[in-house]
């Protein structure tokens, strides 16, 4: 018989299996997204270069015909091909954490080269052949480009690291638009779709869900990083 002093014996604690599983389900899920993510971006990126070789093999004729593509148009491929190349390593954490110097060089590099390549690509949306509404879905995104990058600069000056994080967030997403335009041109043309109207809607399809996505990404990330303050609200 236990004595009213004498304390309860150890009970074995209950493994909770399924957080592990979790873990990994999530980890696994990371891994295929950003495998996913930077086979895209290196595909493009190369496939991008073209518009700088003498008449741009390949390229389509609605792109070359822009009444701005000399010179515009070269420098809006090849800067945006190397922010496009540059930024799915710049979220890399071990990068972040063990080569601070690189993680910051290509971040200069990556900036670089969004301001140049955004600069150009407002130029272009102007210069467009498929009248104002493209031009505004192509300019707004290149005004988007720009001033996300800027912001994500101007964070990280201050120190705001986790404010840096997220704007770099927002502007790899309008980077990324140079991906996602050209698949829903690719299924333009495997569904037949007429193209002028369908360029035009692409003209905001191409950047605005990469954004909402985006956010999402941030919502869902932060809640993760700060639940307490989240239950808590």
């Amino acid at each position: 018989m236990r004595g009213a002093g004498d304390e309860a014996p150890c009970e074995p604690k209950e493994v909770n299996m399924a957080r592990p599983l979790i873990n990994m389900a999530s980890r696994t899920v990371t891994t295929a997204g950003f495998t996913a993510l930077a086979l895209l971006s290196l595909v493009i990126a190369l496939a991008s270069l073209r518009y700088a070789l003498p008449g741009a093999p390949g390229a389509p004729v609605d792109v070359v015909n822009n009444a701005f593509a000399d010179p515009f148009l070269t420098v809006h491929a090849l800067f945006g091909a190397a922010a496009l190349l540059i930024g799915p390593f710049q979220f890399l954490p071990r990068l972040r954490q063990t080569r601070r110097r690189l993680h910051m060089a290509l971040g200069v590099i990556y900036a670089a080269s969004c301001f140049i390549a955004g600069s150009a690509g407002l130029i272009l949306a102007f210069g467009n052949t498929h009248g104002p509404v493209a031009a505004a879905g192509f300019g707004l995104l290149g005004a988007g480009w720009l001033a996300t990058t800027g912001t994500a600069v101007a964070s990280i000056a201050r120190g705001r690291y986790a404010e840096h994080r997220r704007w770099m967030i927002r502007s790899f997403a309008l980077t990324f638009s140079a991906v996602t335009l050209r698949l829903q041109l690719a299924v333009v043309g495997i569904a037949a779709l007429p193209f002028s109207p369908s360029y035009i809607a692409i003209s905001f399809l191409c950047w605005v869900p990469n954004l909402i996505a985006a956010e999402i990404w941030i919502a869902v990330t932060r809640r993760q990083n700060h639940p307490a303050s989240f239950s808590a609200g």
